[in-house]
Parts: structure tokens; C-alpha cells; sequence
């Protein structure tokens, strides 16, 4: 799922592309992208396009009238700017928003539909659709320390609900935690005032850092791969390969649809993080440290130098 770096990349691709520009028409090809009903969702046609802003993951376009379309990428959504009048892909294709410069589909790999787009009159509607986390990058430490605070929770979810922290998800955190030096399974109600101090300077660092760099590198050209797995990233989908920071091999845990991707040494002082699926299934054969991951996988190399 797109995040605040990749998002933020979108919107300074689509406002030199889209902003002050009207909004010929949409041509819709999913019957289930549209996910509200008053207004019409082709009341937005031929609306000029006031200016763009990001809510949460979502990218929101402010239109004459009070209007505002809302787009919900999900997991596997995604933008295209192509030439005007373009045709919607038969297979991937959800839906055209046509300009007098170009036409920007909107396509989702997969069989699963999620993306979502909406149409709404007015802020306060627009503001309902807030989930009501606080964006990290413009809040105090003291602001941060009170979210984290609200619930106990593990680091790993209260990042990624949208109801604690906005922009955050499941390939960023990753990087975040990384970088912090805590367990995607910390507790919040255990950190120290100081280690919530140094995550909330991470996660500044880490989307900030992630944000400018995917703007830089797409310059003026619209971004074709916005993907969650960069050459890159320090932990997330770096399953097996050296840590950057001590070359221990990165780990995952596996629940739901999501994972989490750590490095024992730096995150977990050498312990392994229970795999709800492999650790039930293999019960006390699961390892609980690098050392007894190695001895069982017959590694000595690695637990030579280890030791």
C-alpha cells in the first residue's frame, strides 16, 4: 500500500499535471470503485481542480464548488498519466480522469478490488473521512508520547493503525523500527521517555528521507513503479540478507495478510520473534535465538562468528 513517501511523490508528480487544470471527465470501468452516492460522482466533471492534498493514505483533490474527490489506492492501486484520451486497460483498468494534457488512470493489479473513490461536498464531510491519526512530521515529541500512550499496544500495529499515526504502513514501519532499534513486538507502555524520543526523531528521519529521495529520483517525470520493496531499504522485504547496519541476517514474522521484517541483533537483543504459523506447527523445536537458528539449520559458519 502506497505510504506518506510514496503518496507525497504522487501529489508533486500530479500538481504541475492536474492542478488549476478541469476535469473533463471521469470514465469509469470498475461499477465498484465508486463508493459514494450523493453527489453524483459525475458531478465532478467538468469541475476545475483547486489544489491536491494528502489525507492519511488517501489523495484528496479539491475541486470548484466544494467538492472533493477522494482516492483510496489500498494495497495494489496505482497511477498512470498517459496521453490524452487514453484507454482504460481491460484488465487492471478501474477508471480515466481526462484533461485537456493527458488522461490519469487508475489501476489495480489483481483479481481483488480495494481502491476506492469518493465524492464529497464541503470539509466537514471531507473530514469524516479522517481517521484521526496524527501526521509525525509537523507534531511535538510530547505530542507523539501522548498518542502512544492512548492504548498498549505493540509497536508494530499502533504505527500502522491510521487511528494513531496517519501516512504510516506496513513497509515503513518496518524501516522505522529499524533504524529506532526496537522490536516490532515492543509494548508501548514499556518504552522508555527516551526511546520514545529517539522513535519519533526515526520516524522524521526515515519518511523524510524516503520522501525526498523518491522525489529526486522521479524529477519531473511521473513515477511508474511506486512499489513498498526498494533496493534501499534496510529491513522490509530483506528477508534473509545482511543486516546493513551488522550483517545478521533480517527475519520476518508472518500474520494475517502483513509481516514484519526485523533484525534480531539490532532490534531483539538475538532473539526470534515467534511466527504465530511455524511456531504452533513446530511448537519446541522453535528456535528462540540466532544461536539455536543456526545450530538446527547446521550453519556453523555463522554460529563460528557469532560466538
Amino acid at each position: 500500500m502506497p505510504e506518506l513517501p510514496d503518496l507525497e511523490l504522487y501529489l508533486h508528480a500530479l500538481r504541475p499535471r492536474i492542478a488549476g487544470q478541469r476535469l473533463q471527465r471521469i470514465r469509469l470501468a470498475s461499477p465498484f470503485l465508486v463508493r459514494s452516492v450523493d453527489p453524483p460522482i459525475q458531478t465532478a466533471d467538468g469541475k476545475l481542480v483547486i489544489g491536491l492534498r494528502r489525507l492519511g493514505k488517501r489523495v484528496v483533490w479539491e475541486m470548484e464548488d466544494g467538492l472533493f474527490l477522494v482516492i483510496h489506492l489500498m494495497i495494489a492501486g496505482r497511477f498512470r498519466w498517459k496521453e490524452a484520451g487514453t484507454k482504460v486497460p481491460g484488465k487492471v483498468g478501474l477508471a480515466a480522469f481526462d484533461f485537456p494534457a493527458g488522461t490519469l488512470l487508475l489501476i489495480e493489479a489483481g483479481s481483488q478490488r480495494r481502491a476506492s473513490l469518493y465524492l464529497v461536498r464541503g470539509e466537514r464531510a471531507l473530514a469524516e473521512m479522517d481517521p484521526g491519526g496524527i501526521e509525525v512530521l509537523g507534531s511535538t515529541i510530547g505530542d507523539f508520547a501522548s498518542v502512544l500512550g492512548r492504548e498498549n499496544h505493540t509497536l508494530k500495529r499502533v504505527l500502522t493503525d491510521p487511528h494513531f499515526f496517519s501516512g504510516i504502513g506496513n513497509a515503513y514501519s518496518d524501516e522505522i523500527l529499524h533504524a529506532a532499534k526496537l522490536s516490532p513486538l515492543q509494548l508501548t507502555s514499556r518504552l522508555t521517555p527516551e526511546q520514545i524520543a529517539n522513535l519519533h526523531g526515526c520516524i522524521v528521519s526515515v519518511m523524510t528521507k524516503w520522501r525526498d529521495a523518491l522525489i529526486a529520483e522521479a524529477g519531473a517525470g511521473f513515477p511508474d513503479k511506486v512499489t513498498a520493496f526498494r533496493d534501499g531499504m534496510a529491513a522490509h522485504g530483506k528477508f534473509g540478507k545482511p543486516c546493513p547496519a551488522c550483517g545478521t541476517p533480517i527475519q520476518r514474522i508472518k500474520y494475517a495478510s502483513n509481516e514484519a521484517n526485523y533484525c534480531p541483533t539490532c532490534q531483539t537483543g538475538g532473539k526470534l520473534l515467534a511466527d504465530r504459523g511455524l511456531s504452533r506447527l513446530l511448537k519446541g523445536d522453535w528456535p528462540k535465538t540466532l544461536e539455536d537458528l543456526y545450530r538446527r539449520s547446521g550453519d556453523q559458519e555463522k554460529l563460528f562468528k557469532k560466538s
